[in-house]
Formats: structure tokens, sequence, C-alpha cells
């Protein structure tokens, strides 16, 4: 017991003697701080010695954390380039930030990255307090500072150009996103926001290499292959969306939006069963059940059935007539029963839904709607060509029928 004792007290006495002459040489308070643990320590060891009692076990773990633990941590933290006046100010913001003061939070980390220009954590930390803060350009000047320094912080790459992006500085965001992409190919986040990104710009055939990519790293990714459905849709290649589509569905048989893009696909084939089984699955969704029952009807006037056309006209009416409606009286498929569909008198006082899908999809599922439109009066042999040639012929196809129903109109 003695002899430990009296190693504890060289030791810790030693340590605390080159804590302080590193205090007066740096001419830093901060060590003060290591300097009274330390002294608590070496005190509970001297009353120790001179009252001659045997110190609780909780009391002599505290004795060599304080006395000889903390110091020699100090002493390690600083030979890696870590002095403590950074341990301490990162963790003064942190129990600011605990506490809900970003203000002092803030104070403690500009100190520190004025003093350490190299504190990655510093940046860090900052960027994440401008970010909550919607201080957007002042967190996008901290994240590209921990960049500097972590070449590999893939994390603040994503974050610079999701800020970028809400800046709607798309070209620099979608510039940062390839960049971290060819560095680090199955980062999911930066693969999601940058197709997009293609995507309201309309490049689709970008958005399609960078998803097709992606799946690499991803097959049974469900928004992958579901954007990847919306690329190929608005690219007119609707045999490589319904490939997509159908995946996606596979991948999550609750959202509709899949299976409604594949009834629309079949509807355009004139696959008519296959296109009456998705929009009976998609009525389920709260979204797309007025436009389900509306093409369900129409499905129903090409068969003949016109009893179940009026039936599911009705509903559609029932669940969102400022919807239905004007394509009710716009499409002459239904002449023939709209004396029997109940259109609403006070359909200007029905409150219009506000759609809840994303614009890409409203714009993918508008334009499969308008396909039908176009195609609708087609031979089955231009179908059968739809299927096989490549995407010019289909093209070629379907500029030349819309050329046709547009003399029609005329």
């Amino acid at each position: 017991m003695i002899l430990e004792q009296l190693i504890f007290a060289v030791l810790s006495f030693g340590l605390f003697v080159y804590i302080f002459f590193k205090m007066i040489k740096r001419n830093d308070t901060s060590y003060i701080i290591i300097l009274i643990l330390q002294a608590i320590g070496i005190l509970l060891n001297f009353i120790a010695v001179l009252g001659k009692i045997q110190l609780a076990s909780s009391v002599i773990i505290i004795k060599y954390i304080f006395g000889i633990i903390i110091p020699i941590l100090v002493i390690i933290m600083e030979k890696k380039g870590i002095s403590l006046i950074q341990v301490l100010n990162v963790s003064k913001a942190i129990i600011y930030l605990k506490f809900g003061n970003n203000k002092k939070a803030k104070e403690q980390l500009i100190n520190l990255v004025t003093k350490y220009p190299e504190n990655y954590i510093g940046h860090k930390m900052l960027a994440e307090i401008y970010e909550l803060e919607g201080g957007m350009r002042k967190a996008i000047d901290e994240y590209v500072q921990a960049i500097d320094i972590n070449k590999k912080d893939y994390d603040s790459y994503y974050k610079v150009a999701e800020l970028l992006n809400n800046l709607n500085k798309s070209d620099e965001s979608a510039e940062m996103l390839f960049n971290l992409l060819n560095k680090k190919p199955d980062y999911y986040k930066a693969t999601v926001l940058l197709g997009d990104i293609l995507i309201n710009k309309e490049m689709y055939k970008e958005a399609a290499n960078i998803y097709q990519e992606a799946l690499k790293y991803n097959p049974l990714s469900f928004d992958i292959n579901y954007n990847l459905g919306i690329v190929y849709t608005m690219l007119n290649d609707f045999q490589n969306a319904k490939i997509f589509y159908e995946r996606a569905a596979e991948i999550n048989s609750l959202i509709y939006n899949s299976k409604y893009s594949l009834a629309e696909i079949a509807l355009i084939y004139r696959e008519l069963e296959e296109a009456e089984r998705y929009f009976m699955e998609a009525v389920e969704d709260e979204e797309l059940a007025a436009d389900s029952y509306y093409e369900l009807a129409k499905i129903s006037m090409i068969k003949g059935d016109k009893e179940k056309a009026i039936q599911f006209a009705n509903i559609a009416i029932d669940i969102d007539a400022p919807k239905v409606v004007p394509k009710i009286k716009k499409d002459p498929i239904f002449i023939p029963i709209f004396a029997r569909i109940s259109i609403p008198f006070n359909i200007e006082n029905i409150e219009i839904k506000e759609s809840k899908l994303s614009k890409k999809e409203r714009k993918a599922k508008k334009h499969l709607e308008n396909m039908f439109e176009i195609t609708r009066n087609l031979s089955y042999d231009d179908i059968k060509l739809l299927k096989k040639e490549g995407s010019g012929k289909k093209k070629k196809i379907i500029e030349q029928n819309e050329i046709e129903n547009q003399k029609e109109i005329e």
C-alpha cells in the first residue's frame, strides 16, 4: 500500500510539473483545469498517507483518473496534434448545444477555428449549426473548409451539394454530386439528388445513366427502380419503363404509383386486361383513386360495357369531381353515356384537392395519360411497332400521329 502511494506521488507530481511548465511555455490558461484535477488527485493521496487511512475503491479510482490518467491522455492527444484548448472548446460547444444555446456554442467554435484553422471538427460543427439556423451560405463555407481538411468527408460533399440546390444553384450542385459519385459511386443520397436535378432539367438520358450505375450498388432500391421507370417514361421507352415500374412494384407493393404507371403503359399497348388489373389495384391509393376509376370507365367503354363505364365514372366523380368532370366532358368516348353520368351542379364550389405526388411523378403521370390520347387511334400494327422498334422509330410514329390528331382538331 505504501509503495503504491509512493509511486503514485512521484508519477502524479512529475506529470503536474510537466503540465505546469507547458502552461507557462504556451501561456495557455486552459491547462489550469487539468492542474486543478491533478491537484485533487495528489491531495487525496496525501491525505491517505498522512492519515494512514485506506481510501474507498471509488476514491482511489478518482485519484488515479485525476492525478495520472487525464494528464497522460492530454499528453497523448498533443503528441497527435490535438491541443487541449481544441478539446475543451469542442466539449463546451457540445454542452451548450445540448442546452439549446447555439450562440454560446458558435462563440466557442469560432474561437477554436480562428486559433486553429485546420480543426476539422470545429468547422464541421459550425457548418451544422449554421445549417440548422438557416444560414446556408455560411454553412457551405464551413463545410468546404471541413472538406479541405478531410478529403474523405463525403457527407460534407453531399451537404454542400444539397445546400447549393436549395439555393437554386442546381448546376453547381450537380457538379459537386458528379465529383462525389466519382469518388464514392455507392453514395446513395447523392445518386437520388443528382437524378432529381437531372430530371428537373429534362436531362433524362443522363439521369438514366446515373440510376443505372447506382443499381450496381442498390439493386433493391425502390426509389432508383421507380425513378428509372420515370426517366424511361419521359424518353418514350415504355418497354424499359415497364421493366423498372414492375421491379419497383415488387419491392414495395404498397406504393401504388408504379402500378398506375404500369396500367397506363398497358393501356397504350392495348393490353386492356392488364391495364384493368393494375388500375383496380391503384384505386387503393387515395391520391390515384379518382384517376384510376376514370381510366377504368374508359376501358369499359372501349370494351363496350356501358353500364360498368357509368358506374366507374360516377365513382370517380364522387371522389374528385373537379378533376374528373372536365376530362369526361372533353373525351368523346363518353358521349353515348354522358346523360347518365351524375355531374354535380355546384362543381365550382367543390374544393380542389392538392396533389401529394412530386413534380416528377405528376409530370410522368401526365405524360403517360397524354401518350394514350396520342396513340389511341393507332392501328394494332403501329402498336406492335411501338413495342418492337427502337426509340427513334417510336418517336417518328408518335410524332406522325400527333400531326394527324392536330389536323382532325383543325
